[in-house]
């Protein structure tokens, strides 16, 4: 998983589009560390929005 937050975002968003019905689905399947996905992404100014299932 990247570090970077706008790498990190584009991935993240296009998989919860395209393959998972929520983060926590994808962090489990693909291993990821959701408090971290979480971290970086707020840090950037990015919010997980669960009615529209991504970062905003």
């Amino acid at each position: 998983m990247t570090e970077n937050p706008v790498i990190l975002l584009s991935i993240i968003n296009t998989k919860l589009r395209d393959q998972y019905n929520s983060i926590e689905e994808l962090c489990d399947d693909l291993d990821y560390d959701l408090e971290k996905v979480n971290q970086i992404l707020n840090n950037a100014g990015y919010c997980y929005n669960r009615e529209l299932n991504q970062y905003k």
